[in-house]
């Protein structure tokens, strides 16, 4: 019997002796006048437990049976599911065992069954948050994640991810490396489903920016970053008008980065459910299952329903456009060196002024070599390397011809000729001063 109902059962019992009435005792508990004149009956029928509730003590009517907790516990107790939270446990109960319960009541029985610990947050630093921007497509946070996705199961691969910025639409893709080219990949898929945004928000890695090099414990301060060449990606970004902006901390893209934590946990332990082993596995789950479902429940509207997005035009050739581009000089022989290959100009397309200028060699991401001249496009076709052995016609003809002769032998007119044999010359003069 708790406080409360010990001063209700005072206040009942005074009405009952007349020292109070029960309109004054229905005032001090808070009831109607009605609902005293039920209670005091109680009292006298059950005595003291009249003012505590018949329900206390016995199990809710809602009560989910026994044989449920312990199916639930017995399948979360599997190595399949180890680490899984409640809120997620809840969730692959239903989808795939059928068992329909809250995380709340599962965290209950976790707890209970030790596969859970319950626990205080811990008080973290906090970072000013800044405003969302207010149109899908503003804004465009990238970056990559290097975890151990498959848990050891199969290959090393990567995560690279787009997160808007307005709304936290996901995109992502599994990759084998974290180059530029996979990079560039991944960003050709994204413009052609949304188009070009206004902005991508990213790190400061070397496929963004060239690092500025500079001597060991060497002083920038005060001094002008000389200007460097861009990167693919930069120059790229450009070529689609595409403004690239550098965050200067992980915390500027927090979006991105607390996107990671949510897959590093709900990710990695799908996966493993999934039985993912390959790149090709886990890029299939990714697509079917966590893309939809992060895009279904983890976005935002966004301020302003307007999509900020702008289409591709006919200029916008993504396949010139997201190569590995090089500038190269065209030899005398109307040949182009690029990657220790020789490519030839096609004698049709030759022009006026292409020998020693300056084209442009396109590696696209196929694998295929595309050189531009002026505008415009130039047919070439690689060399083939000369046969091992074989010299060049160039060399052949440069090459002074081997003598067959036998070497003469050396002459001997010199043999048992000494120079110190021969009398000083000091010692020749003076001969010759007295013989005058």
């Amino acid at each position: 019997m708790n406080q409360a109902e010990r001063d209700r059962l005072e206040a009942l019992k005074r009405a009952k002796k007349k020292l109070i009435t029960q309109k004054q005792a229905a005032e001090e508990i808070g009831v109607t006048e009605r609902q005293v004149r039920r209670l005091l009956r109680k009292l006298r029928r059950k005595g003291d437990r009249a003012v505590i509730h018949e329900l206390r003590g016995r199990d809710s009517n809602r009560k989910l049976p026994a044989e449920m907790e312990q199916r639930a516990m017995a399948i979360l107790s599997d190595p399949l599911y180890r680490g899984f939270g409640p809120t997620l446990a809840a969730e692959y109960l239903e989808e795939r065992h059928e068992i329909t319960v809250s995380k709340e009541t599962l965290r209950h029985w976790m707890v209970k069954a030790g596969l859970w610990k319950a626990g205080q947050r811990r008080v973290v630093e906090v970072h000013q948050w800044r405003q969302r921007r207010s149109r899908f497509g503003e804004l465009v946070q990238w970056d990559t994640s290097t975890h151990d996705w498959l848990e050891g199961r199969g290959e090393r691969i990567y995560l690279i991810s787009m997160i808007d910025d307005a709304t936290s639409r996901l995109f992502a893709r599994f990759v084998r490396h974290d180059s530029s080219a996979e990079n560039r990949r991944l960003l050709w898929s994204y413009l052609e489903k949304f188009g070009r945004p206004l902005a991508f928000y990213t790190d400061k890695a070397g496929m963004f920016q060239v690092a500025v090099k500079s001597k060991r414990q060497e002083q920038r301060e005060g001094h002008d970053q000389p200007p460097m060449p861009p990167t693919q990606i930069e120059r790229a970004l450009r070529e689609l008008s595409v403004v690239w902006i550098a965050a200067h901390s992980p915390q500027a893209k927090g979006r991105v980065e607390r996107q990671f934590l949510t897959a590093q946990d709900r990710l990695v332990k799908g996966l493993r459910v999934a039985g993912a082993h390959t790149l090709e596995e886990a890029n299939a789950y990714l697509e079917k299952k966590y893309l939809p479902w992060w895009n279904r429940t983890l976005t935002v509207p966004p301020a302003d329903p307007a999509d900020a997005h702008r289409p591709l035009g006919q200029e916008h050739d993504l396949a010139a456009i997201l190569s590995h581009v090089e500038s190269r000089q065209v030899t005398n022989d109307y040949t182009v060196r690029y990657d220790g290959k020789v490519y030839q100009i096609d004698r049709q397309d030759i022009r006026t002024g292409m020998r020693k200028a300056t084209v442009r060699v396109e590696e696209r991401l196929d694998g295929t070599i595309a050189v531009r001249f002026q505008g415009d496009y130039v047919p070439v076709s690689r060399c083939a390397p000369p046969l091992p052995g074989l010299a060049s016609p160039k060399a052949a003809e440069t090459q002074p011809p081997r003598s067959t002769s036998k070497p003469k032998r050396k002459s001997d007119w010199m043999k048992d000729f000494s120079v110190r044999s021969g009398p000083s010359l000091r010692r020749a003069i003076e001969v010759s001063n007295a013989s005058s």
